[in-house]
């Protein structure tokens, strides 16, 4: 099969059928929704991703909110021969993909085609139902682990009556008429100790091969599914792995259309990153313990104390002079009992009678040794660090990850297949090539990003081995939205919402009467800034913690006079279209946090060379996290409004101020105050 190979559908020999084109396949999708019609910049992208396929060359494309992207993407995946994955970032747009715009895309376009597209969701395998662990959840103890060892009782579960026991009662009924297996559709859900009892993590899965319920396995089935199907959707968490595992995961495809990509490298350095905590290490001798000998088990437990003592005096942060000499002695102590725990164990055979328990041990001290001797190494390619929670659990953890991950985005990710990736945010300071080197395209490629409006100029700019393309926006951002920066401000410096700030604040959200965004830089901030308008002003507040998060962003739609006031989690995702949000308020640019360990080891990185760590790190993260955010305020449209910034290096920063707002939509610029009260005082006429 050749990358880019598109298929004919065979007609009865008298009339052979047209083969279809993307522009074909958009036009009766976009048709089949009353009143739709085609955007030109969704026009331009499908036909980029199908002239991308046929020249096999990789594709960057920026698509700004309201493009239609998923429908731009979607139809040109059609016309490939083998299954295309789709990978997102968020639950939220897998859900909309597989439940709203792929049923809906394949009635449209099965006149066209003369078939009707099949799709499937592929998920990590601990999403579904495992038959084996099942089988005994009746009979063992509410741990983290299922198959450890208790004493027999008549119940593990505290009772029927138990909520634990509930939940496990009702997944067993579930397991009788599910088909899929699938968690999501248990509803009601359960908690998460619930699942962990039937359900298996990758790494402990024994295969299906030696599994006694393999002919039986959810998981499995839906990788069957997806081998089937047209389109699969996945997420970014399971792209990650599945690079990581030799790509032996996803299904072989010559199309990744990569969405929100933007959110890659980071799901990648997730994937690579690991821990050891005294948790897991005890949790390992339990695992194991009827399984090795008992001095074996006996130095797993001395080792998970050593550890403990290890992490008691060491301060959270980054370690940046290696393993101090405790903490170097707990984790060879680690890695040695491990390695002999695994000698132990040796080969799991096909007609092994517990070969689920073994799996289990085999896996956790696989991962404890691989993570040990990882740290042992001391690579200059990784970075260690300490965390400590601040929640009161207790945790402990020394965390390594990777500096970088470019170089296997670039060895793993574009090999036999073509990869489109999109996002609103592809564009760095009006270049790509910040967004590319991070997705580890090579250097020298295009850099120029076309600007687009109303009328786009997306002419694709070619480079070494991929394109890139700004297909623009159907919003009128200079006629829609005023980007207000508060020049007057001083700079801001200690934690927490300044005083200064928080009078521009109430200003700004009493000219509109309430239907304010406020993303802030700190959890102290927000509480910060929802006191002082509690304290002087009747609009209802709402503040991110006091509530769960839909219930909050619910809440935000239904009362017009309402804010809401967050962190980070609310600088993208939230869509709040029509006059519930007219003014989103940023306190302070948000660059990564000096404590950050991983921002500051690539900072550290790139000045060690000579380079500015700031401009090469620090500014671009600054760049993504700032146009989410200010992305949270034109949402259709019929959108009107003002996005804020209380942080006066917008405008005064030479250099990154003029970048970052180079990253921005094209709003209205202004540092007046009086034109963004003005401005708001008429919105909260109309």
């Amino acid at each position: 099969m050749v990358p880019g190979t598109v298929f004919a559908v065979t007609a009865p020999a008298k009339s052979r059928r047209k083969r279809a084109s993307a522009k074909d396949l958009l036009t009766a999708a976009v048709g089949a929704v009353p009143g739709g019609s085609t955007r030109p910049g969704q026009e331009q992208m499908a036909e980029a991703i199908e002239r991308a396929v046929k020249e096999r060359e990789h594709l960057l494309v920026q698509a700004g909110t309201g493009t239609g992207k998923s429908l731009a993407y979607l139809t040109p995946a059609l016309l490939v021969d083998g299954p295309v994955v789709v990978s997102t970032a968020t639950l939220a747009l897998q859900h909309q993909l597989v439940e709203r715009d792929l049923p809906r895309l394949a009635d449209a376009v099965e006149p066209v085609l003369g078939r009707r597209p099949t799709f499937a969701v592929l998920k990590g395998r601990h999403h579904y139902l495992c038959v084996a662990k099942l089988e005994h959840a009746d009979e063992e103890a509410p741990t983290d682990t299922l198959f450890d060892d208790a004493p027999p009782r008549a119940t593990q579960w505290l009772g029927e009556a138990g909520k634990l026991g509930k939940q496990i009662l009702r997944i067993q009924s579930w397991a009788e008429k599910t088909e899929t297996g699938d968690r999501d559709e248990l509803d009601p859900g359960v908690d998460e100790t619930a699942w962990r009892q039937v359900s298996m993590p990758s790494r402990d899965c024994p295969g299906v091969a030696r599994c006694p319920y393999g002919a039986d396995c959810f998981a499995e089935a839906s990788r069957v599914r997806a081998r089937e199907a047209d389109i699969v959707v996945t997420n970014h968490s399971l792209l990650a792995v599945d690079m990581l595992a030799e790509r032996n995961i996803v299904p072989p495809h010559k199309l990744l259309i990569v969405d929100e990509a933007h959110e890659l490298a980071d799901r990648v350095s997730s994937a690579a990153q690991a821990e050891l905590t005294p948790e897991a290490v005890e949790r390992a001798a339990k695992r194991s313990r009827t399984l090795l000998p008992q001095d074996v088990a006996d130095s797993l437990a001395e080792a998970a104390d050593s550890l403990t003592v290890g992490l008691a005096d060491i301060p959270a942060g980054r370690l940046t002079t290696g393993l101090p000499p405790h903490l170097h002695q707990a984790v060879l102590l680690i890695e040695t009992a491990t390695r002999r725990g695994l000698e132990t164990i040796g080969d799991i055979k096909s007609d092994d009678p517990d070969p689920v328990r073994k799996q289990q041990a085999k896996a956790t001290l696989d991962e404890l040794s691989t993570t040990a001797q990882r740290l042992l190494e001391e690579s200059e390619f990784d970075v260690a660090w300490v965390e400590k929670s601040d929640l009161g659990n207790g945790r402990r953890a020394i965390v390594v990850a990777p500096l970088s991950v470019a170089g296997t985005l670039a060895s793993r990710l574009y090999d036999e297949r073509t990869v489109v990736a999109t996002s609103a945010t592809l564009t760095l300071g009006g270049r790509f090539d910040t967004v590319a080197r991070a997705l580890g395209l090579p250097a020298g490629s295009p850099a120029p990003a076309p600007r687009a409006g109303l009328t786009p100029d997306a002419t694709p700019v070619s480079g070494d081995g991929w394109t890139s393309m700004d297909v623009g926006s159907p919003f009128d951002y200079p006629k829609q939205g005023i980007l207000y920066v508060a020049s007057h401000l001083p700079r801001p410096a200690a934690s927490g919402l300044p005083d200064q700030a928080g009078e521009e604040l109430l200003k700004l959200v009493e000219a509109l009467g309430g239907r304010t965004l406020g993303l802030f830089s700190s959890r102290k901030a927000a509480t910060q800034a929802a006191e002082l308008l509690r304290a002087r002003t009747d609009l209802p507040i709402l503040v991110q913690g006091e509530e769960t998060l839909p219930i909050l962003v619910r809440k935000f739609k239904e009362q017009k006079e309402s804010c809401l006031f967050g962190v980070m989690s609310l600088w993208q995702g939230v869509d709040v279209p029509g006059d519930a949000c007219q003014l989103v308020v940023i306190d302070r640019l948000p660059f990564p946090r000096p404590d950050e360990p991983l921002a500051a080891a690539r900072a550290a990185a790139v000045d060690a060379t000579g380079g500015s760590g700031f401009s090469a790190v620090s500014v671009p993260i600054a760049a993504i996290r700032l146009a989410q955010g200010v992305g949270r305020l034109i949402r259709s449209t019929g959108d009107k409004g003002v996005v804020a910034v209380l942080d006066s290096r917008l405008e005064t920063a030479r250099g990154y101020g003029a970048f970052l707002r180079n990253s921005l939509p094209p709003f209205w610029y202004t540092t007046r105050q009086e034109v963004a009260l003005g401005a708001l005082q008429r919105l909260a006429k109309s």
